[in-house]
């Protein structure tokens, strides 16, 4: 395997972990008002993520950072193009993260349903901007050579408007990321609580989670039309169909743990089908294929590749190793009970 070979399968490494790590939490954000019914249900709600949400969202940072890196021509042509699409994501995602720390500086009604309303929408955004996002990445984009010279990649650039973006398929995908989202933070509250807001969790991850099975199989088989690699994309798709309803079936026996870990293994399956379908390209034009971003014309010299590996290679066991760790001690089921009047 070469180093863009290994670094295209590392970012998608990464927005797998993302997704299914930080996935759950922007669902518990965004079912605050459905799952907590009461002050001290919401609390035990953002308590339950409290500890771990700013770390998952490392790994966003990391897969930026990641494609910054590996694939320059990549991650300047998405985030020129789609950048009022990542600057909503970063708004919702700042003011999500203030909301969780000033909601509980005054102990008044007005101000708490304030906070709340900016963690439903700070989680929301981004759950279904990510989609979107994606959905413009795999099923191709307005890609056109500036210069007219389509051997030269620096010129390749988004010439599309925003509207462009807002395409029927990645409006799908972006309902599918919103609604897996949401199931899987109701089954993570399942997993984590005990009480009302347990068996609340239960009841809206089979509601959610059996209109997102029903997105997801529409959104994937509409991506297997964009995919080179029908034959390896498709079985994954139907894995991911057969976990998804398993872990369904796991949240209404109550089987909390197993419910979860089906959860994120859909999205495992899900998001590795969307990125082995759009390899060699990284970002395929609309235009024309000629247009292609591709693995080889969009990535970093050899040296740097290099570099990276050396560096991903010492440290991700380490932040696996620490971000283990966290979940491990705080691991304990929360209740209503635990939180002081």
């Amino acid at each position: 395997m070469d180093l863009v070979t290994f670094w295209f399968i590392a970012i998608a490494f990464f927005w797998i972990g993302y997704f299914i790590l930080d996935g759950f939490d922007l669902g518990v954000g965004m079912l605050l008002p459905i799952i907590g019914r009461n002050q001290v249900d919401r609390r035990v709600m953002i308590n339950a993520i409290g500890p771990v949400w700013d770390g998952n969202e490392v790994w966003l940072v990391v897969a930026g950072a990641a494609t910054f890196a590996a694939f320059p021509l990549w991650y300047a042509t998405m985030f020129s193009g789609f950048y009022l699409l990542f600057f909503a994501i970063l708004v919702a995602l700042i003011f999500r993260g203030i909301s969780f720390e000033y909601r509980s500086k005054h102990d008044t009604v007005a101000w708490r349903r304030g906070w709340d309303i900016a963690i439903v929408v700070g989680s929301a955004v981004p759950a279904f901007i990510f989609g979107v996002i994606f959905g413009n990445v795999v099923g191709g984009s307005l890609l056109n050579s500036i210069s007219g010279d389509a051997a030269d990649a620096g010129s390749i650039n988004y010439v599309g408007n925003f509207f462009n973006l807002l395409n029927p398929f990645s409006l799908l995908l972006g309902l599918m990321t919103l609604s897996i989202f949401a199931t899987h933070g109701a089954m993570f509250l399942a997993l984590k609580t005990s009480g009302s807001v347990h068996e609340m969790a239960r009841r809206t991850a089979t509601r959610v989670g059996l209109i997102a099975a029903v997105i997801a199989v529409v959104a994937l088989l509409w991506a297997q039309t964009f995919s080179g690699r029908v034959g390896v994309t498709l079985p994954l798709v139907l894995i991911a169909a057969v976990l998804w309803l398993a872990g369904l079936a796991m949240n209404i026996r109550d089987r909390n743990g197993l419910a979860f870990l089906l959860s994120a293994g859909t999205i495992l399956f899900a998001v590795a089908a969307l990125f082995v379908g759009l390899y060699p390209n990284v970002m395929p034009s609309s235009i024309d294929s000629v247009f292609n971003l591709t693995v080889n014309n969009a990535s970093s010299q050899s040296y740097t590749l290099t570099v990276m590996t050396v560096v991903a290679v010492v440290m991700t066991p380490l932040v696996l190793l620490y971000q283990g760790w966290t979940y491990w001690v705080f691991r304990k089921r929360l209740t209503g009970a635990m939180i002081p009047g």
